[in-house]
């Protein structure tokens, strides 16, 4: 995998325990994980949210590596964009970017490395899922981000690999990416 490093460009990730993981190393943590158990149903999600502070806005894109009712291994990247997004449609708009940026380095290869380890045990209910959360609901009275959704949801599956996922089925941006969105970044470019 290192040969393809190279084309990944420079992302960086972190968690609650590791930070400064290359997409490499997250992937090989991922597989790890799965290597764990892997007779399990999985959901592999990207999710991403953002916070407007003064001067600019920071964007979490989150991955999380779920197996339902057994656990998860996530980590997130950080992306500070230096102007504040006051647009609601713009701010969707570049989270769901964000989500799809990454979810392009895992479609092909990756996705099938993460495969590979389950196939033996499809028949006992071994399975990958592939998801992009959007951070936005559908009900109007509750989610003023409802107007975009459809918009959103179409971009995502217009790429035939991940599903979208709204609220309040979209953990990975709604809960996750958004826990670490809260804290203002030291500098901003």
């Amino acid at each position: 995998m290192s040969k393809q490093a190279s084309k990944w460009g420079d992302l960086r990730f972190q968690n609650v325990s590791e930070s400064g993981m290359t997409l490499e190393d997250v992937m090989n943590r991922m597989l790890r994980f799965i290597g764990q158990d892997p007779r399990c149903a999985y959901h592999f999600v990207i999710g991403t949210d953002s916070q407007v502070f003064r001067g600019y806005t920071k964007f979490v894109t989150g991955i999380v590596l779920h197996r339902p009712g057994k656990g998860a291994w996530a980590c997130y990247r950080v992306v500070v964009l230096p102007r504040e997004v006051l647009s609601l449609r713009e701010k969707l708009s570049y989270e769901t970017s964000l989500s799809q940026e990454l979810a392009a380095y895992f479609a092909d290869d990756l996705l099938h490395m993460m495969e590979a380890p389950l196939l033996p045990y499809v028949y006992q209910g071994a399975s990958l899922e592939s998801f992009i959360d959007i951070d936005a609901g559908t009900e109007p009275v509750v989610n003023k981000t409802s107007l975009y959704v459809q918009e959103m949801v179409e971009r995502v599956e217009a790429s035939g690999v991940f599903l979208a996922r709204v609220k309040p089925e979209s953990y990975a941006a709604s809960a996750y990416a958004n826990r670490y969105t809260k804290r203002p970044v030291k500098k901003v470019m």
